[in-house]
């Protein structure tokens, strides 16, 4: 089992990287630095390693909890993660290649990774107000 701590830490580590990248994309010529590449993807696979994370911790004792309510708190996240994952995917499929940014539309760039931080800023205040309190009650029980 997973500590709430540790979970709430990798939230506030995926955070603080998409603020300091928020100010870096803006600038175009330190997108291309080696610096902000290994910020970007160090972004980029907090967010891959959290949601690996709370498959393999956080959603088993929710599912097989008998109250429903908990049930489908952790089928809602698990959907979710699913969505964050493809969409993370596809940012990655059209702005990366082997751990470089390529980046044709710099104003496009900086549009769709704000609008993938706010997406996965959106995901780390639920976790905070749902999630977790729901996998709390769910263990607290089970204890």
């Amino acid at each position: 089992m997973i500590s709430l701590d540790a979970m709430h830490e990798h939230n506030h580590k995926i955070a603080e990287h998409s603020k300091v990248l928020s100010v870096l994309i803006r600038n175009r010529e330190l997108c291309d630095t080696k610096v902000m590449c290994d910020i970007f993807f160090s972004y980029v696979d907090a967010v891959k390693e959290h949601l690996s994370i709370e498959e393999k911790n956080i959603y088993q004792p929710m599912l097989v909890h008998s109250d429903s309510e908990i049930k489908n708190t952790a089928t809602k996240f698990m959907s979710g993660s699913m969505e964050i994952k493809r969409v993370l995917a596809q940012y990655t499929r059209r702005w990366c290649s082997k751990n470089t940014l390529r980046i044709k539309n710099h104003d496009l760039f900086v549009a769709d990774t704000e609008q993938i931080f706010e997406f996965v800023w959106n995901r780390i205040i639920d976790e905070s107000e749902h999630l977790y309190p729901a996998y709390k009650k769910a263990t607290l029980k089970a204890a």
